[in-house]
């Protein structure tokens, strides 16, 4: 039975427990055999990032490549037009990131101000897209960036505070995104 809605799995009908095999062993077939140590490797960067496995490894083969650099929103450094230097748990997180990826950021008030205050812990900084800015206008904003910092669109994870932020990273092109509120979350 196949139509609209179908799955391609397999059916139920007669021969049902060759088809289930089969289809199994395709699906296994399509998964990548990694080498114990590249998968050691990977878990280490993956803790050395400070992001669960399976969120690296997801980001890692959507993009497929590593992470190279995040960009955070203003808000997600809990940044604001009165308060330019970050609150001590996003300025420890990024402490932590220091040598493991780039940092940048895309800030609503002062980028210049906001890298002179906190440029130990962010290698860039600049102006964020304006909430009515066009789709084309918020790319070209992020994508400039990114670029100045010779960075691949590819290889950078978007940190957003909110939902507009959100769409930054279908909007730019980036490798992925991972809520604040997550990434600045205490270590289990």
């Amino acid at each position: 039975m196949t139509g609209i809605g179908h799955n391609g799995g397999p059916s139920m009908e007669a021969g049902y427990g060759f088809r289930k095999l089969a289809w199994k062993k395709a699906r296994r077939s399509l998964l990548p055999a990694l080498p114990l140590e590249v998968v050691r490797v990977r878990v280490a960067r993956a803790r050395r990032l400070g992001l669960p496995y399976q969120t690296y490894a997801t980001i890692r083969a959507t993009a497929g490549r590593d992470i190279v650099a995040f960009l955070f929103s203003g808000n997600s450094l809990g940044l604001t037009a009165r308060r330019i230097e970050m609150p001590e748990v996003e300025a420890g997180r990024l402490d932590g990131l220091s040598g493991a990826a780039a940092r940048l950021g895309a800030v609503y008030h002062a980028p210049a101000d906001v890298l002179a205050v906190n440029g130990a812990r962010l290698e860039a900084a600049g102006p964020a897209p304006q909430m009515t800015a066009s789709w084309r206008a918020t790319r070209e904003t992020l994508r400039g960036l990114i670029r100045e910092e010779g960075l691949p669109l590819d290889g950078v994870v978007l940190v957003p505070a909110t939902s507009i932020e959100a769409e930054w990273c279908a909007t730019a092109g980036l490798a992925g995104s991972v809520p604040a509120e997550r990434f600045f979350a205490p270590a289990p």
